[in-house]
């Protein structure tokens, strides 16, 4: 008789296990593959925004000189993927009347971030590539890939924070008499930025980064300051600030450059 009894409720308390655990088991599936994805509520998707930025400074007579720096920004939202690329131009050479123009910097730098929002608002999942091509490092050229955690802290009507760490790896190649000196392998990437907006259109930006690696520490600051002329037309002044730990001996290890410069919103 006890068996007739109890044996009925074993198999519901068995199917009830069986449930709650299926019902688990679905909540981490759909938190990490978006199968019931929740958007970001002050996002607008789809959206997708591009800026192209100029600063050109020619000089002729006794001395004559000239230099330009380009940039491309561009943000893409969609349901799934927060995005932003970038890709950088500087070239400076200089003279004068009696002497052959010289190259004092000639810098090719890109880059791209992917970020896959997981179920919960402001977190995601990263991954990253950068490429650049500067002719006074030392280096022929370097790339980076990292991947890891990133999580936009807040975003509001006037600011915005967001970050992301993660391991990656760094490939560099060498000039042929820079033989000392060769930084590749293992590196911890961390990054971050600050959007502030004003109400009459002006924005400021910070943004940080850092690779550190085994040999040497990576670090990159860009302070920005923009402010709108007319229409989608509008004035940015920028500081930049690299930084290594361990450069060819012909090198400074600290390097700046401040640039005016006008960009055109052109989506």
């Amino acid at each position: 008789m006890l068996t007739k009894i109890f044996r009925p409720s074993l198999v519901v308390g068995a199917l009830c296990l069986s449930v709650c655990a299926s019902a688990h088991a679905r909540d981490l599936i759909e938190t990490l593959y978006h199968a019931d994805f929740t958007p970001d509520t002050d996002d607008e998707i789809p959206r997708f925004t591009l800026d192209g930025e100029l600063g050109v400074l020619v000089n002729t007579g006794n001395t004559s000189a000239a230099s330009v720096k380009a940039a491309v920004n561009a943000d893409h939202e969609t349901e799934n993927w927060s995005s932003i690329y970038l890709a950088e131009l500087l070239y400076k050479e200089s003279g004068s009347a009696t002497t052959e123009r010289d190259i004092s910097a000639q810098r090719f730098y890109t880059s791209a971030q992917f970020d896959y929002k997981l179920l919960t608002p402001g977190r995601r999942l990263f991954m990253y590539g950068d490429y650049e091509d500067d002719k006074f490092t030392g280096y022929e050229h370097r790339a980076s890939l990292a991947a890891g955690w990133s999580q936009r802290v807040w975003r509001n009507e006037d600011s915005e924070f967001r970050y992301s760490v993660g391991p990656g790896y760094t490939f560099i190649e060498a000039e042929e008499d820079n033989n000392g000196v060769v930084n590749d392998g293992i590196i911890v990437r961390a990054s971050a930025e600050y959007k502030y907006h004003w109400s009459s259109g002006a924005k400021l930006r910070q943004f940080v980064s850092a690779e550190a690696g085994e040999e040497n520490t990576k670090s990159r600051s860009e302070t920005s300051l923009s402010a709108n002329v007319f229409g989608s037309l509008a004035m940015k002044l920028s500081f930049i600030l690299s930084h290594e730990t361990d450069t060819p001996e012909d090198v400074a290890a600290l390097s700046t450059e401040t640039s005016v410069a006008l960009v055109y919103q052109f989506f």
